[in-house]
């Protein structure tokens, strides 16, 4: 994996210092200063990092108009720089393609997704944790395209790869219970998804380094476990996460 350069360390150091707040209107401003200033020197490396961190980050706060013409904006630098072959590269397809299915495109999504799929295979080992992350992701646009098959079997290569990352796979085993319940209804499924929902629970209990990143997956899953009817530790998770974010 190429090495992250001291500059770019510092600049997402001072981002997480927002995020793990919560803080995402000091993280935006944040990010679109340093964008200007990286565009201003024409440091393209770093205008990349930086749109891609602004993806996610408009991503989660839905803001969909700025998340899509932040992705075009990223995938024109790309072409424009003759790098759309490259590990990088493919990162950026990820994160694109994951605006693309928050945003309810799927079919735009998946093509993406492919592009990603093709360079991270032919680039990175198989056990590569970037593989994991690209697995878990495609899947969720596949089963919105009820693929089912094809998501079950990214999932299940994404929890071999992440066997040193449980949280990873505790939302991946949410995922599987979502989609299993898209794919045969609550009722037939009901059996399978308890079988994930305790796989999930039970990770994120052993789970010890209780930083913000726990505090994050405890936020994402809360409302998985509450839509299955699991209100109690749907509000436990939630309020675990709002204990680690008050005292950061």
């Amino acid at each position: 994996m190429k090495e992250i350069s001291n500059f770019h360390k510092e600049l997402l150091n001072k981002l997480d210092n927002f995020l793990h707040k919560n803080d995402y209107v000091k993280a935006e401003e944040y990010l679109l200063i340093c964008l200007a200033d990286a565009i201003k020197v024409d440091d393209f490396q770093t205008e990349i990092l930086l749109r891609n961190e602004l993806m996610g980050l408009y991503r989660k706060v839905g803001k969909r108009d700025e998340a899509l013409s932040t992705v075009e904006a990223v995938l024109n630098k790309i072409r424009e720089k003759g790098i759309e072959n490259q590990v990088g590269s493919a990162t950026t397809y990820l994160n694109s393609a994951t605006v693309y299915k928050a945003f309810g495109m799927a079919e735009k999504s998946i093509m993406i997704f492919e592009k990603a799929k093709e360079i991270y295979e032919k680039a990175l080992p198989p056990y590569d944790e970037r593989l994991g992350g690209l697995y878990n992701n495609m899947a969720l646009t596949l089963v919105d395209l009820k693929r089912f098959r094809e998501a079950k079997a990214l999932n299940e290569k994404a929890i071999e790869i992440m066997k040193s990352k449980p949280l990873e796979i505790a939302i991946t085993y949410l995922n599987m219970a979502n989609a299993v319940e898209s794919e045969k209804g609550v009722l037939e499924a009901h059996n399978e998804i308890q079988m994930y929902l305790e796989k999930a629970k039970a990770l994120l209990e052993e789970y010890e380094n209780r930083d913000g990143y726990y505090a994050f997956v405890c936020e994402k899953c809360a409302s998985v476990f509450g839509y299955f009817g699991d209100f109690l530790y749907d509000e436990e998770l939630k309020n675990r996460a709002r204990s680690i974010y008050e005292g950061s």
